[in-house]
């Protein structure tokens, strides 16, 4: 987490009374949560019964797009639009929601599904933490 709050903090503009420390927790959750959707898609492509993970796969790399694209939209500040910045961290909490409900019913098969429900979980409250700041 240590860039994103780095570079927050070399703004050379005020971020407009956004808590910068859930700034930098989102966008960092955001980050991990898209590697770990990532991870988990690949890893259950590697697995025998690859056609019946053929769900967690789809929503593992919807999940993953949605936060990259969250994190992309958190890390801007010039010409700030709260109303873009809330449809973003919304649905992707919806993502986060979905993936991680998915791979929780994998869990107790494949250990990549249990990694990635938790940054699922960890992620969605992020962005509903945020979400509740911006007002």
């Amino acid at each position: 987490m240590h860039t994103v709050v780095e570079l927050l903090k070399t703004y050379p503009k005020d971020l407009g009374g956004i808590d910068t420390a859930q700034l930098a927790k989102t966008i960092q959750s955001l980050i991990e949560c898209g590697q770990a959707c990532t991870a988990c898609a690949d890893a259950c492509l590697s697995e025998d019964g690859v056609a019946d993970l053929a769900k967690c796969i789809r929503t593992n790399l919807d999940c993953a797009d949605a936060c990259s694209a969250t994190a992309n939209i958190l890390s801007r500040h010039t010409g700030y639009d709260a109303n873009l910045t809330r449809a973003f961290l919304e649905a992707c909490a919806t993502a986060c929601k979905a993936c991680g409900d998915e791979c929780a019913r994998h869990a107790d098969m494949h250990e990549h599904c249990r990694v990635c429900a938790d940054a699922c979980r960890v992620c969605e409250q992020a962005c509903r933490d945020l979400l509740v700041k911006l007002g």
